[in-house]
């Protein structure tokens, strides 16, 4: 295959730089990178000029749908992935990963910006701060979308997850990507952008791809975009320094070299489930895609006693892997990346055998099946043991990026804390006790030198997803060594593409332009009541006041007796002396809010389908029998859902006769749209 970018709506390959890319397998060469000719600058103003505007009109809600498409699309075509990601060396499970992978995180994010995020172009963030003591001068933030372009330069060991799982919540935050896939693997990720062109899913400019060399790509960002970098601390230090990026403040977001720790508690010796988990995992990390996982166990910390057993039991386990051609059923483990990958490797380890010795595999002596030793870039899996980790400092600092795990022991929890955290700063660490006690020392001790981690004992080994698996709903990224930054972290990972404003002025100014009525704010009232109202003429502001009902002391019994709550503080005025919060016997909390629905609702069939539930309830004032309350409804914002229904969020407050509040809460209603 002759390679070309996805530039400015178009395959082209105008530069003369050819390199070859070979297959790990056989080391054929399986296509050609065309590098250079591109004009960078046109390639960023088509993403700002095109796809910014073009994605921007979209809402939320909107964008979401086409992740979705696009999710089920590629779902329809993954076995052509399948096969093309073979000559990279991965097995079908390690497929599995990498492209369900990626189309699943596309799956989350099209869920979670249907669910979380308002159908808008723009958040609210945070709650309204008053800046003034008369309330005539209120604060909001809000996040709009960047005005410029997502570049995202991704590893070569997830050549479909890295695009697709940077790509999801750049696109549901309104903001074009330019991706540049690694080139030892741009196969797989021009055929994936290939298919994502031919769906004419995506707005025109969302996505373009430049394979080979970027150029002058960094001389012609602009403070409206973000660079995601995935790959090593070497060239994630040289890009981050790059004149641009420190003169333009281009956020810059990296996942880099870590070497992600396994501990073993001590309660978890052979014999429990726990220390089965933590071989099966070390097992696992060492073998899926060869080891070459940015998440990957590079370091197994085990207690003293336990060493020996854990090398072991790895030992029996890694004799059970089938190394070989990656099209065969019964191949576990193909090669790495290519004969470059593996003398890589192979230089990494032999830093690392001047701290610890080689306990499993043999270098010399492997069986390799359906495939040719000398020409592939196999290599056996490597667990290495380091007797002295604590003076030791090659097996904190060097990472092998492929088959290799050094096992090291530790005396006491301080010490495999003090083990793991050596790593300065890694992407996950994943823990394995059934200790309470432990775990939380375990976690508090090393939190702050992890992104992520995982604790695995009995209670979820069936269902949790491993320790080297990144979720889209949680933070994907580390401290430190690992780069600094976060990759998805489900709404997270959209905010890094979106830019936050503090908003000042008076709250009905702020109300129009946020389309959020704030308390302070003109209410409007009509002869109507406001749920007669269907979706789309109900005015944000639109206010109703109930009529006075005064709450009696029969009414708190019969409510007591009707609903079982016999709670002292309804009951009985004795009970109720010298009590903080009440000053004798007071009405139901729920109670209140019962009456306060008989004081608002509208009961006669019209546009308002359901009530479906209320947030950020508060309970400001106790009311004592013989005391009167109103309420006041306020349509604060509305949110189209479908053609039928959109979504209605009402400011409710219910007060005494003497205007003092007594409880606040949002209603969330599902209103009709005009027939």
């Amino acid at each position: 295959m002759r390679l070309e970018s996805f530039v400015r709506g178009s395959w082209t390959a105008p530069g003369q730089e050819l390199a070859e890319v070979r297959s790990a397998v056989t080391s054929d060469v399986v296509a050609q990178v065309v590098s250079g000719g591109l004009d960078m600058g046109e390639v960023l103003a088509y993403a700002r000029q095109v796809g910014g505007p073009n994605l921007r009109r979209l809402t939320f809600h909107q964008r979401a749908e086409l992740l979705k498409r696009l999710a089920i699309y590629l779902t329809e075509r993954k076995e052509q992935l399948y096969k093309i990601s073979y000559q990279t060396g991965t097995t079908r499970s390690d497929n599995f990963i990498d492209v369900d992978g990626g189309i699943g995180t596309l799956f989350v994010y099209a869920s979670k910006g249907r669910r979380e995020l308002p159908n808008s172009t723009f958040l609210l963030d945070g709650s309204v701060e008053p800046l003034s003591k008369a309330g005539s001068f209120v604060g909001q933030h809000v996040l709009t979308s960047l005005n410029g372009v997502a570049v995202h330069i991704n590893a070569y060991n997830f050549p479909c997850w890295g695009m697709l799982e940077k790509l999801a919540p750049a696109l549901l935050a309104g903001v074009p990507v330019v991706t540049k896939p690694a080139t030892i693997t741009s196969y797989v990720a021009h055929a994936l952008v290939r298919m994502i062109a031919e769906s004419g899913i995506l707005p025109e400019g969302a996505l373009q791809c430049v394979i080979g060399s970027t150029g002058d790509l960094f001389d012609h960002l602009t403070c409206q975009d973000v660079v995601s970098f995935t790959g090593s601390a070497d060239t994630a230090q040289k890009l981050q320094r790059h004149p641009v990026i420190a003169r333009e403040a281009v956020r810059f977001i990296a996942e880099r070299d870590s070497l992600n720790a396994a501990i073993l508690a001590p309660d978890a010796g052979p014999g429990t489930p726990e220390f089965d988990l933590f071989v099966k995992e070390v097992a696992k990390e060492m073998t899926v895609k060869a080891g070459q996982k940015c998440t990957a166990i590079r370091r197994a910390i085990a207690p003293n006693a336990h060493v020996p057993a854990v090398i072991d039991a790895l030992r029996e386990r890694l004799s059970k892997v089938q190394i070989g051609n990656p099209e065969l059923e019964n191949v576990r483990m193909g090669p790495v990346v290519g004969l470059g990958q593996r003398r890589d490797v192979l230089a990494q380890v032999e830093k690392l055998r001047a701290e610890a010795d080689i306990v499993v595999g043999d270098l010399e002596n492997f069986n390799v099946e359906g495939a040719d030793r000398e020409r592939g870039a196999f290599m056996p899996p490597l667990v290495l043991h380091c007797p002295d980790p604590i003076r030791a400092t090659n097996v904190h600092r060097v990472e092998a990026f492929g088959p290799v795990c050094t096992v090291m022991g530790y005396d006491g929890l301080d010490e495999a804390v003090t083990l793991a955290n050596r790593g300065d700063g890694s992407l996950v660490a994943s823990l394995y006790t059934y200790d309470p006690g432990a775990a939380a020392d375990l976690v508090f001790g090393v939190g702050a030198f992890h992104g992520r981690l995982v604790l695995i004992d009995r209670d979820c080994a069936k269902e949790q997803t491993g320790h080297g698996s990144p979720m889209p709903h949680m933070v994907h990224g580390g401290p430190g060594r690992a780069g600094g930054g976060e990759e998805l972290g489900g709404m997270r990972g959209v905010h890094h593409y979106m830019q936050r404003t503090a908003l000042q002025g008076s709250p009905g100014m702020l109300s129009k332009v946020t389309q959020s009525w704030i308390k302070g704010a003109p209410a409007i009232e009509k002869d109507r009541h406001p749920f007669r109202y269907h979706f789309e003429d109900l005015e944000i502001g639109q206010t109703f006041v109930s009529k006075l009902r005064t709450i009696t002391l029969e009414d708190i019994e019969h409510f007591a007796e009707f609903t079982g709550d016999t709670f002292y503080a309804h009951m009985s005025e004795e009970a109720t002396k010298d009590h903080p919060f009440f000053p004798g016997r007071v009405a139901h909390g729920y109670l209140l809010l019962s009456f306060a629905a008989g004081l608002f609702v509208d009961p006669d069939p019209g546009p308002v389908l359901a009530n479906y539930g209320l947030d950020s309830l508060r309970f400001i004032k106790p009311v004592q029998p013989g005391e009167a309350i109103k309420v006041r409804l306020t349509a604060k914002a509305k949110s189209p859902r479908n053609e039928q229904y959109g979504e209605v969020r009402w400011d409710v407050e219910i007060t005494t006769d003497k205007d003092e509040t007594v409880a606040n809460y949002e209603l969330l209603t599902m209103n009709a749209v005009r027939p």
